[in-house]
């Protein structure tokens, strides 16, 4: 045994040999912690391995890029449906194996109550016999309360323990062997590996390790919660999302029913992808229309609103944008947003007011977009700069019409990528007209049922409007 003494910002993770007032890498101040490592003989790798499969060997490790899956491997890179619809599409398809996800919130999010559906899901879906779910928040009565409300099924196939003591979790799993592992939650467990407290970067950084060398090495199914900071990412250093396969965020207001589940990383499918549920007293259900969803308390011509057809992953998604502008009291007037980046609702308000000659220089602008969506992609300008504009001639739009495009500083209306998709959306919510790129005419032109209106500079909306 070899005992190491280091300080670690529990911001970054960057390691020093000594204590530091503001760390080098991230600028955070009084952010070190000093952590005693103790560094076994035998690595956690080895010690995993010996476990499930025996003393390992470096024989067959080695093979050709053409050559077949084994049994073994096909076996694992097949897809398992979780029983949801919406989180089979997050994931790429449904469950990998294998795979190792970590699954982050802010807090009473839902992530508990999503990973006691995903167990009943795949018990009954894809045949897993065994479930494990090691808690370090909650007693086994509490979780069995939530099971109780939520109407799981399939209890003599779900096995539930209160630890955090990891090795010990570990000898529940060689004893079980169960076919799924779920974590909850990464901050609460400690490893003998590593002397130091739950939660601090060492500690968070062995036991991500050790279950990702669990998940390939014994071919168990690992699902891993983490908190979330105040700044909206999952707590800990970020190799911890760069050692598990898929990493998912849940979002959503706790004061509303409506969850969106967002894939950041993902081995084995789409980044990027949305999926969207509803908190019910029964758990979360699948929202199989969201565009619907958002557009459900829309009025008819409302001043300052526009829709846009949005693209988050593979769905495309009708979401409303608002803007209200009203006289400002101060001399620099207000430019508050939320859904859309502040910096993004400068440049748009800067170039609608150089091109289009709508002033704001007394207005007070508020800006929002409907249903608790975060927008970030250029397909968006348009929408935008159309709400604006309605706001500041109180001039409605017509509920019938929808709008695509990105815009440049000088005006132009540039291409949005797969518009096929977006147009067809929007018809299918029964929308009968589209303002598009009129570069990207051609594109849609076997698209019919819906009128497509080309635009090519933004001083064109005040005619449309």
């Amino acid at each position: 045994m070899k005992t190491k003494t280091r300080y670690t910002c529990q911001s970054c993770g960057h390691s020093n040999p000594k204590w530091l007032g503001k760390c080098p890498e991230c600028d955070s101040w009084n952010s070190f912690v000093e952590e005693t490592t103790t560094v076994s003989k035998d690595s956690s790798i080895s010690a995993v391995r010996e476990t499930f499969n025996g003393p390992s060997s470096t024989q067959g490790a080695i093979v050709r890029l053409g050559d077949p899956l084994s049994e073994e491997g096909a076996r694992g890179r097949s897809r398992h449906s979780t029983g949801s619809s919406e989180l089979d599409r997050v994931l790429g398809g449904g469950m990998v194996r294998d795979g190792f996800v970590l699954i982050g919130g802010d807090p009473g999010i839902g992530k508990s109550t999503l990973l006691l559906q995903v167990a009943q899901g795949l018990t009954e879906n894809a045949g897993i016999q065994k479930v494990l779910y090691v808690s370090g928040e909650e007693s086994i009565e509490q979780i069995q309360s939530r099971a109780r409300r939520l109407k799981i099924k399939n209890e003599d196939k779900i096995y539930l323990a209160a630890e955090t003591q990891f090795e010990k979790a570990l000898l529940m799993v060689k004893e079980l062997r169960p076919e799924l592992l779920i974590m909850d939650s990464l901050q609460t467990f400690s490893t003998g590996f590593v002397e130091s407290a739950p939660g601090t970067v060492s500690q968070v950084r062995e036991v991500t390790s050790r279950l990702m060398n669990l998940a390939k090495s014994a071919g168990i199914a690992v699902w891993l919660v983490g908190h979330v900071t105040k700044e909206g990412s999952i707590a800990g250093p970020k190799i911890v999302e760069h050692l598990v396969d898929t990493v998912l965020y849940f979002e959503g207001d706790s004061g509303q029913t409506m969850r969106l589940l967002r894939t950041v990383k993902n081995r084995f499918g789409n980044t990027n992808e949305l999926g969207v549920f509803e908190m019910t007293s029964d758990g979360l259900m699948d929202v199989a229309n969201p565009s619907a969803l958002f557009l459900s308390e829309r009025k008819e011509q409302a001043m300052g609103t526009a829709i846009v057809a949005t693209l988050e992953g593979s769905r495309p998604l009708l979401v409303e944008l608002q803007a209200l502008c009203v006289p400002s009291p101060f001399a620099t007037p207000r430019r508050t947003s939320v859904g859309l980046d502040s910096q993004k609702l400068a440049i748009l308000t800067a170039v609608l007011e150089k091109h289009v000659g709508a002033s704001l220089i007394n207005q007070d602008l508020f800006f929002n977009v409907a249903g608790g969506l975060k927008l970030t992609e250029p397909a968006c300008d348009l929408a935008s700069m159309a709400a604006i504009y309605s706001a500041i001639r109180e001039r409605p739009i017509s509920s019938s019409l929808a709008f695509l495009g990105e815009v440049g500083l000088t005006g132009e209306v540039r291409k949005v990528n797969q518009i096929e998709l977006r147009v067809e959306e929007a018809k299918k919510l029964g929308f009968t007209e589209i303002v598009i790129p009129s570069s990207q005419m051609d594109r849609t032109s076997k698209i019919k049922g819906i009128n497509r209106i080309p635009i090519a500079h933004v001083n064109e909306i005040a005619n449309l409007i």
